[in-house]
């Protein structure tokens, strides 16, 4: 009785300090993006001309109205930054799952079946990876064209070589386990000895290098955004509000100090929830550690 009081005890992972400032950080970012229209002040795209680069409210000629001040165009700066968590969890989630999803693929096979598959899918990742994934995203959204879709696209497809080859290393030490030996005795597809015997062993390091590159598809969205080739002008997203704060730095630093903050708070985010699910899922790392 008294052990199902106190309840079931918190999965070790939780317990980490780093996870749990990694969930409250992308728990705040979700709540702003999800209840966007209600938590932001004003339109994100209404332009007050009459209030052009007013500064945030506690600074000389502030107004409660606009709380982090407006843009060179009237625009509330709170309320854009609000929004732009909508791009940036957005293009998070769904180019990080797609990259994980591609990568992890091709990791199993390449490192389950070994020889000339490994070698060709090891040489196309090497090619890949040569090119410097900025540069590579640009020339991609050159051809893809603008847009949210084609923004997930272009990091999805630059890196899903990363989730594949760190993945393959650990897929080959597994393959070499004495149950997976086991199940190929006993006569399981390669298929479902992928699935039932090697990814489960693969699944904590995927998770983590998920959460990762949520922090690196921020990064990249931004910067995409800055150079006008991510969602159009009409869409609030910070790497755009970077690129219309550098005209007027010396007259309203705070628009372009508010979205780098906005970009190192996720980011931060994303990665200290990464470092602490790497410190306490890699059993290696913990024995290493009580060692």
């Amino acid at each position: 009785m008294q052990q199902h009081a106190k309840g079931r005890p918190l999965p070790l992972w939780l317990k980490s300090g780093r996870v749990q400032t990694g969930l409250i950080i992308i728990f705040i970012l979700a709540i702003c993006a999800i209840f966007a229209p209600y938590l932001a002040p004003n339109d994100p795209n209404e332009q007050n001309l009459l209030s052009i680069l007013t500064p945030p409210v506690w600074a000389d000629g502030g107004d409660a109205m606009f709380p982090l001040g407006t843009d060179s165009l009237g625009r509330c700066v709170l309320s854009r930054l609000i929004f732009g968590a909508r791009v940036a969890l957005t293009v998070a989630f769904t180019a990080s799952i797609g990259a994980m999803i591609i990568g992890a693929f091709f990791a199993h096979v390449a490192g389950y079946f070994g020889g000339w598959v490994d070698w060709v899918i090891g040489r196309i990742v090497e090619i890949w990876l040569s090119f410097p994934p900025v540069i590579l995203s640009l020339i991609l959204m050159v051809g893809l064209g603008t847009g949210l879709r084609n923004v997930v696209l272009a990091i999805i497809l630059v890196d899903w070589t990363r989730f594949c080859r760190v993945l393959r290393s650990e897929v080959i030490v597994l393959r070499r386990r004495d149950y997976v030996s086991a199940a190929q005795l006993i006569g399981f597809s390669h298929w479902r000895t992928i699935t039932r015997e090697i990814l489960p062993g693969t699944l904590p390091l995927l998770i983590t290098l998920m959460s990762l590159e949520m922090g690196v598809a921020i990064i990249v969205e931004a910067i995409l955004s800055f150079v006008g080739m991510s969602v159009g002008s009409e869409t609030a997203a910070w790497g755009q509000m970077i690129a219309d704060a550098r005209q007027n730095i010396y007259e309203a630093p705070f628009n372009l100090i508010a979205p780098i903050f906005a970009i190192f708070f996720a980011v931060f985010g994303f990665n200290i929830l990464g470092d602490g699910l790497r410190r306490t899922l890699d059993t290696r790392l913990t024995q290493t550690e009580r060692t």
